[in-house]
């Protein structure tokens, strides 16, 4: 899945749970969750095998992404301002959400390989349930709109 689903959801998570101690670790949780959904992405671990790095087109494909998730996840934050415990609460409720694929990160942009992250990446990717683009990004912008929807 992309970045802004997961963090969308992790966010609206923290908005409407502003226990830390509930929130983060559901935020986290829903990372898994999503991942069930089918979706479409960028297939990394392919382009990665097949030409030895991660193609430009999959790279700026993750980059409008990252930034359209910064984007939304700090909105959705300051909408909680003046109140900056809640502010900071959602803003790693967006993180905790996409952690899990931060954690990859290393391992397809700086060829950083550790028993860990290969486990990781293996579990990630047992979960995963992949469909074509038209679908795929459908159930994800259905995703943050309904995550939008509910945090009205």
């Amino acid at each position: 899945m992309l970045e802004t689903p997961h963090v969308v959801v992790g966010a609206a998570i923290a908005s409407k749970i502003p226990n830390p101690w509930i929130a983060l670790p559901l935020a986290f949780a829903s990372h898994f969750i999503l991942d069930k959904v089918p979706h479409w992405n960028p297939h990394l671990n392919t382009e990665l095998k097949k030409y030895g790095t991660v193609s430009l087109k999959s790279t700026w494909i993750i980059a409008i992404d990252v930034a359209l998730s910064l984007i939304i996840g700090l909105s959705m934050a300051t909408t909680k301002l003046p109140d900056t415990n809640h502010f900071w609460l959602i803003l790693m409720g967006g993180l905790f959400g996409v952690l899990p694929d931060i954690i990859e990160g290393p391992y397809f942009f700086f060829g950083i390989k550790t028993k860990f992250i290969d486990k990781w990446i293996k579990f990630q990717k047992s979960i995963q349930v992949d469909t074509s683009i038209i679908p795929g990004l459908a159930t994800q912008i259905a995703t943050v709109l309904a995550s939008l929807y509910w945090i009205r």
